[in-house]
């Protein structure tokens, strides 16, 4: 059956008789009075202690009469008929006992932490551990899943019993600081409420689908021999304190999900995801009714797990762009150490679901549940500047770089605690979330026109540029791969393509633009008679300039950047990255000093990634990238110039300027040497053409 109402309301009945309740858009765990009632059906068994190993055939149900834990049901429910939800149940109940219960019987469970609430909307029907039949908690919330020895040393519940907000923004902080972090019931509790409230598709498969499918698909195999489905990409269950029953129940639960979700083709993440909801649901219905409704989000714009390679792909190359500009450190130490640097980056979620401990991944997840994708992109940024603050002094091997980084997740509780993670993950001033989807779609595109929309080998990053066939009067190769290391990783792929030679088109900058137009990104470098070398990255074609009617306009976006070579090596990006605090100054009034033109995108156009006019700069002085004219170039403005070269090539002339934050990439007033101009060719056009 597949339930398509949305709950209004969900109720779990603790031995106090714990209520958690909806009221004007409030969470609210409260204690209500016990009830008290006698059924007219009565079936009674014991139950075998959950620690024994019992199998689910073991299990009975047992109603009692007299004092005992009342089913919270709909108001105007009698008993678990009078709604679809109430036939559910009854089929359910049915299934399990072998009897319908009678018309007007209330069903009660014994008493003890965590009894399941059958006929409110949103409560899964009762069911065993594997089969539909409602399972207590011990005393400290935790299921038959659960091996407790270990859970002792990784979630103490010492918190509060109750949650109580009225905003977003409020239950952020809370979540944040960890608020239901020491209290493993209520986790729980609000996983339960968090999930149930995500949009998801009209039709979603619930605990009852589990309740019918699962013993179809699972069969007569044990569940500790249950192959994993394909898309985990042969990801391990994660242990997470589990016990064989619990590592077994995540195999049943994902080869369930890959019956119901045949779209599916990579979620590597999905074992530990499920591994940690089933710590916080009664059975495993209800674990999979939860991995359901994250998998099933259809909230425009929100993304809680990637399911395609596609997506993850994509999903590692923006991950490769922000370690690039928010880690710069660690980037180079990755780059100089690793012979493939994106395989290194495409690690990164490797790291959080299924090697950070239960205990701090569980803070993560709170999060991440109330934030959204982007907290997982913080967090990974956040491990790899530890890795690298423990790691400067003693750089690793080449070839053990990854199982390095892992190694050094695995153990981090050793050195770094939940707390300080997340304290460092959220001083990452990152982009804005409009601003990485962009940078995702771009991601994404480029991997659709390479045609890499399955699992393949990937190109090691550094061959990308390839000593036996690159050459340059400017830079050497080792150089060129290192400037290939700081471009976008959409293009990274690509090979260098000699656009435009000083030495072999002439000094004319009308020449240069003729060769460059038409080709985006391109790659800017010039030598001075110094022999220092200094260039810039420029994301935008050159076309762009006959927008302005002749006159000298910037253009261009923030993926921009200038650097210097030679004496020494330094990169300077667009100042917002580093400081993304000039976006929210006021607006400045109208300067009365005449600026250049500045290009602005049509509003039925998909922006670029960092376009200016997504952010609200306090002047156009820290977002002028690139500009040309027939007499000058230049690149940065505001208060100076990064890069000016005249009309000839001849001279040029460099300084601090607003929207790079940059010091003189040489010497201030120079003298050409040497003018290339790079364009990015994708390798298979290039075998193609030879």
């Amino acid at each position: 059956m597949l339930n398509t109402a949305r709950p209004e309301f969900c109720c779990l009945n603790t031995p106090t008789g714990s209520l958690w309740t909806e009221a004007g858009g409030r969470l609210k765990l409260s204690t209500v009075p016990q009830a008290s009632h006698t059924p007219s059906a009565t079936l009674s068994a014991a139950l075998p202690n959950s620690d024994q190993g019992e199998s689910p055939d073991d299990v009975a149900l047992r109603v009692t009469q007299g004092n005992s834990s009342k089913l919270c049901q709909e108001p105007g429910l009698e008993g678990a008929q009078g709604s679809a939800q109430g036939v559910a149940w009854q089929a359910s109940w049915q299934r399990a006992t072998g009897e319908a219960p009678a018309a007007s019987s209330h069903i009660s469970v014994p008493s003890g932490p965590w009894q399941t609430t059958q006929g409110a909307p949103g409560c899964p029907p009762p069911s065993p551990c594997s089969r539909g039949i409602p399972r207590t908690m011990d005393s400290l919330g935790y299921n038959c899943f659960v091996d407790r020895e270990k859970m002792d040393a990784a979630i103490q519940d010492l918190g509060p019993k109750e949650l109580s907000c009225t905003e977003l923004q409020e239950l952020k902080q809370l979540a944040r600081q960890g608020y239901w972090a020491r209290s493993y019931a209520l986790r729980a509790k609000v996983y339960q409420r968090l999930i149930r409230d995500i949009p998801c598709r009209t039709v979603t498969p619930d605990a009852s689908v589990y309740s019918d499918i699962v013993g179809k698909i699972v069969g007569k195999h044990s569940s500790s021999s249950l192959p994993l489905p394909e898309f985990v990409d042969n990801t391990q269950v994660p242990s997470y304190c589990l016990n064989a029953r619990g590592e077994g129940a995540v195999r049943k639960i994902l080869l369930c999900i890959a019956n119901q979700f045949p779209d599916i083709s990579f979620c590597p993440a999905l074992p530990a995801v499920v591994a940690l909801l089933l710590h916080y649901s009664l059975d495993e219905a209800e674990c999979f009714e939860k991995a359901c409704r994250i998998l099933a989000c259809n909230e425009p714009g929100r993304k809680l797990v990637d399911q395609s390679f596609l997506a993850f792909e994509s999903s590692c190359m923006t991950f490769g762009d922000l370690v690039n500009k928010y880690c710069q450190a660690a980037h180079k130490l990755m780059v100089a150490v690793s012979e493939d640097v994106l395989q290194v980056y495409a690690d990164w979620q490797r790291w959080l679901f299924g090697e950070l401990p239960l205990s701090h991944l569980a803070r993560v997840f709170d999060v991440f549940l109330v934030e959204g994708y982007k907290v997982l992109y913080r967090v990974a940024l956040a491990l790899l500047r530890f890795f690298h603050k423990a790691r400067a002094g003693q750089p690793p091997e080449p070839d053990s770089v990854r199982q390095d980084i892992r190694a050094f997740v695995r153990d981090i509780a050793k050195t770094v605690s939940p707390e300080k993670l997340l304290e460092k993950a959220f001083a990452i001033r990152l982009f804005s979330r409009k601003e990485i989807q962009l940078l995702q779609m771009a991601n994404e595109k480029a991997l659709k026109q390479k045609g890499i929309t399955v699992k393949q080998k990937r190109q090691f990053v550094h061959l990308a540029v390839h000593a036996d066939n690159f050459h340059s009067e400017i830079v050497s190769v080792k150089e060129m791969r290192d400037i290939w290391s700081w471009v976008p990783e959409r293009f990274a792929l690509c090979q260098p393509l000699l656009l435009f030679s000083s030495l072999q088109h002439g000094y004319s900058l009308t020449r240069f633009y003729f060769q460059c137009e038409g080709h985006e990104p391109t790659l800017l470098l010039i030598k001075t008679t110094q022999k220092e070398v200094c260039g810039a990255y420029l994301s935008t074609d050159w076309r762009e300039r006959n927008k302005f009617g002749g006159k000298l306009g910037f253009f261009g976006t923030g993926e921009c950047f200038v650097f210097r070579l030679q004496p020494e090596v330094q990169r300077y990006e667009w100042v917002v990255i580093k400081h993304p605090e000039l976006t929210k100054a006021p607006l400045m009034p109208p300067e009365t000093t005449p600026t250049p033109a500045v290009s602005t995108e049509p509003a039925d156009r998909l922006s670029p990634f960092l376009s200016a006019r997504h952010f609200n700069l306090p002047s156009k002085t820290e977002s002028l990238f690139m500009a040309g004219g027939s007499d000058c170039l230049i690149i940065g403005g505001g208060g100076g110039q990064a890069l000016f070269i005249d009309g000839d090539l001849n001279r040029g002339r460099t300084g601090h300027c607003d929207t790079f934050n940059n010091q003189a990439l040489c010497s201030e007033n120079f003298l050409v040497a040497a003018v290339e101009a790079w364009g990015f060719q994708d390798p298979d056009i290039q075998a193609h053409g030879q």
